[in-house]
Order: structure tokens, then C-alpha cells, then sequence
């Protein structure tokens, strides 16, 4: 496992100095390095990143300001000369506050505790099982059993949870295989059900948290066995 950094310092020796230490940790992945705030903002909101080594004086746009700017905040390591921002760094919940020059050993912990932290926030339940998919450019994890139903739209699939409707570029059938087969059933050229998640049905149509999706007729006696095998 890997935490995906970006480095955001306007001192080129500074940032070399961070890429060469995040290079050379087994649990970091660089990803970009930006010599300021705005190209950062940017890098942050089109790719998927967890950590951030940030330093907190830069022109025009500070680190602070950054942060403040961000909607969906990774975790943020601090990077500065003074020492009077370590009372302000915690108030907006940084992992961790380095001061230049880094040492080595001081790195490493901040690393670490990095890793802790993400490994604490994405505990996955090991009897959940789950995939990754890709939207919006930024993998997910979607668990299985929060999917409702996957529908098709055109050359995407949108995918059915509580929590939101995701679509992704795919067609029907490459989806259909990642899914397993017990759980999943295609219904109907433009529809897969969570097996689960089935309230009734009838000749012509599939109840899915109260929404009717329609039932290929073909598909009845199969989707028939299926539910008596949930």
C-alpha cells in the first residue's frame, strides 16, 4: 500500500529535497510536485491524492490558503522555517508538521504516521467485499452489497447505491464479469440486480427499493431460481 503525495513548495532545491525522501519511502507514491498553490489546487481536484507535503510560505497563496480553498482535503503534512505555525497547523487537522531541514529520521515518522491515519480511515471490512471503479477520473471503492442495481447508458453503466448513483465508462457485459454470480443477475439487456435487494416481482417487472425495473421475459424462470438461492 501506497499513499499517492504531491509535493507544493516554491523552492525547487526544497522540492527535490522532499521528492527524493518520499522516492525513497516504501509506503509513499509521488505523484506531482507544484511550485505553487493554484497548478496544486488543480492537481488536487483532478487526481486521487492522500497525502500532501505542504509548505506553508508561498507567495500570493499561502499553504494556509490552500487548505481553507479545499473542499475534500487529503491529509496534509506541513512543511516550514518557523516554528510559530505549529499551533495554527493543528487547527486545521494536519497529520503532521516538519520543520526545515528535515531530518531522515523526523520524515520517517511523519510518514508513518500517515499511513496509520489512512489505514485507520479506510479499514475495510474483511467480509465486505468490494471493487474499484473509476468516475469522474478518481477510483472508488464501491462495496458489492451497496450496489442496487446497475443500469446502462449507452457507452457508461450507472451504478445504483444509497448513497449515490455512479456512472462510469463500461458496457453491460465487462461489468457483468467482475460481479459474482450468486449475488448478481442481468434481467434484462439494460439492467443487473442486486439479488438481494429484489422486494418482488412479477411477468414484467423487478421491485428494487420501490423502483420498478422492467424483467426481460426470458429472464423470469431464471431470476426465479436465483432468489430461492440467496
Amino acid at each position: 500500500m501506497k499513499l499517492r503525495s504531491i509535493i507544493v513548495d516554491d523552492s525547487s532545491m526544497q522540492r527535490m529535497a522532499v521528492a527524493k525522501l518520499v522516492n525513497n519511502h516504501p509506503n509513499l507514491a509521488l505523484v506531482a510536485e507544484y511550485s505553487n498553490a493554484i497548478e496544486a489546487k488543480n492537481g488536487i481536484k483532478n487526481n486521487e491524492i492522500d497525502l500532501i507535503f505542504l509548505d506553508v510560505e508561498m507567495p500570493i497563496i499561502s499553504g494556509f490558503d490552500l487548505l481553507e480553498s479545499l473542499d475534500n482535503r487529503p491529509q496534509v503534512i506541513l512543511i516550514t522555517g518557523k516554528p510559530d505555525y505549529a499551533l495554527k497547523a493543528f487547527d486545521y487537522d494536519v497529520t503532521d508538521y516538519l520543520h526545515k531541514p528535515i531530518t531522515l529520521a523526523r520524515f520517517d515518522a511523519s510518514a508513518k504516521r500517515a499511513v496509520a491515519k489512512y489505514e485507520q480511515i479506510h479499514k475495510v471490512n474483511e467480509d465486505e467485499e468490494h471493487i474499484f471503479v473509476k468516475s469522474n477520473l478518481k477510483k472508488r471503492k464501491v462495496v458489492l452489497n451497496d450496489i442496487k442495481w446497475i443500469e446502462a447508458l449507452g457507452d457508461y453503466i450507472k451504478l445504483v447505491t444509497d448513497e449515490a448513483n455512479i456512472v462510469i465508462l463500461s458496457t453491460m457485459k465487462s461489468f457483468e464479469q467482475q460481479l459474482p454470480e450468486e449475488k448478481f443477475l442481468r434481467i434484462h439487456k439494460s439492467y443487473i440486480v442486486n439479488l438481494e435487494k429484489v422486494e418482488k416481482f412479477n411477468s414484467k417487472n423487478v421491485e428494487v427499493g420501490g423502483r420498478q425495473i422492467p424483467l426481460s421475459r426470458n429472464k423470469k424462470t431464471e431470476l426465479a431460481e436465483a432468489l430461492n438461492n440467496v
